[in-house]
């Protein structure tokens, strides 16, 4: 049943223990996050069949789901939680803070040891917050350098393994009269993503090794500065200013034949090929050579202690995760499978040839450090700034000091 759930509306138990011994009737509440682009793919479809079968083979416990559009969900568990009315589950962006308030289970209260042991590793890390697993990996994706094959064939390319070959190719489009020849969205809607997949091909990234911040680093001061002087100096990405362009617009002038080369994930795949523009996909460029990492993004299944349905939660989930459902989540969305036996059992399925140049690319992927509670004030300011990096004039040391500065002070205020 999909029932959408106001911040009102208190998650109850529906009968009392009886005389007899027998468990209560318990209804669970979830807010979940729409990954459809249709009322005709909606997640309320998704999670309608999975709860039907779960009911089905649980007359004890009814699942209420409320879906909300990425840009709406986690404000609006975050009213629900600060209203004193947490659902049991939640699949949102982030859990750090919820963890940090000691409003969560960890997955060991609530999974079976097969389920959490089955969860690829460098996922289940990114759920951790000193050492402790919260967040539960709920689906993940990667990022390809995306390529117009017609537009390469004209200008006589071949796809970049560097930096230099990237560049050369993008004058080689612009002198073709390509409008975009690399699309560099660095705009409010997503920066942070293309921020980190520069940062971590230039040999840097968001973090050092240890997990400390280091975005002022000498080696993200070069890859930024390379931007700067190499791609936006030259004209060579696109009629709009970096820090003027989001994502959604770059997917789709790519999906127009306007983009020669931008970073992407699976979904791209999809809007490109209904516009018929024929594209090639290859990793990342790095400085000297293909980036030893790629950027991964993971969404989150969290659970809430204050209805105290531990039980019933746990096991709803590790039916959540059995790969049958892992399996039809990730392809019915063109997302990557985040338990180790469904990406074995993708990566070997001729159906799922097209996603598995970015599967290859998740055990090489580093992920935003969401453990951190100061990551949501970071993220904020890499949307608000890291555009004027690039633009003429721009100082690449002023504005990831500046960034370093939001950083650690976010981080003072977390440890205090």
């Amino acid at each position: 049943m999909i029932a959408v759930v106001s911040a009102l509306g208190m998650t109850a138990v529906l009968g009392g223990c009886g005389l007899d011994g027998e468990s209560a009737d318990v209804t669970l509440r979830l807010v979940a996050a729409d990954y459809g682009d249709s009322a005709a793919n909606s997640s309320e479809k998704y999670w309608s069949a999975l709860v039907e079968k779960y009911e089905a083979d649980h007359p004890g416990v009814r699942v209420e789901v409320s879906v909300h559009s990425w840009n709406d969900v986690d404000r609006e568990v975050k009213e629900m939680v600060e209203a004193g009315r947490a659902p049991d589950m939640a699949q949102i962006g982030a859990y750090a803070d919820y963890a940090d308030d000691g409003l969560l289970y960890t997955a060991d209260d609530l999974l079976s040891i097969p389920v959490q042991a089955g969860f690829a590793s460098r996922l289940a890390s990114a759920g951790q917050v000193n050492g402790v697993q919260y967040g539960m990996p709920f689906a993940a994706s990667t990022r390809l350098l995306f390529y117009n094959k017609s537009l390469f064939e004209e200008a006589g390319l071949t796809p970049p393994a560097t930096w230099e070959e990237l560049a050369d190719a993008a004058g080689a489009l612009k002198a073709e009269g390509v409008e975009y020849p690399y699309a560099l969205p660095l705009g409010s809607e997503e920066a942070q993503a293309e921020t980190m997949q520069w940062l971590l091909s230039g040999g840097g990234g968001y973090t050092d090794a240890v997990g400390t911040y280091g975005i002022d680093s000498t080696e993200n001061v070069e890859t930024f500065t390379w931007l700067r002087d190499k791609l936006v100096g030259q004209g060579l990405t696109g009629p709009v200013a970096p820090g003027g362009l989001d994502r959604a617009d770059a997917f789709a002038a790519f999906a127009e034949g306007e983009v020669g080369m931008l970073n992407g994930h699976p979904s791209l795949m999809k809007m490109a090929a209904d516009k018929g523009v024929k594209f090639g996909m290859v990793p990342m460029p790095g400085l000297n050579g293909e980036s030893k990492a790629t950027m991964g993004v993971a969404d989150w299944m969290l659970a809430f202690k204050q209805n105290g349905h531990r039980e019933e939660v746990g096991e709803f989930l590790d039916f959540v995760y059995s790969d049958k459902n892992v399996l039809d989540l990730s392809r019915r969305y063109d997302l990557l499978p985040v338990t180790n036996a469904a990406s074995e059992a993708m990566g070997r399925s001729g159906e799922d040839r097209e996603i598995k140049p970015f599967l290859d690319e998740l055990p090489l992927a580093e992920f935003y450090p969401v453990g951190k509670t100061s990551w949501a004030a970071v993220s904020a300011e890499v949307k608000k700034r890291i555009g004027t990096a690039v633009r003429q004039g721009g100082s690449p040391t002023t504005i990831l000091g500046r960034l370093q500065t939001t950083a650690t002070t976010a981080e003072s205020a977390a440890a205090g």
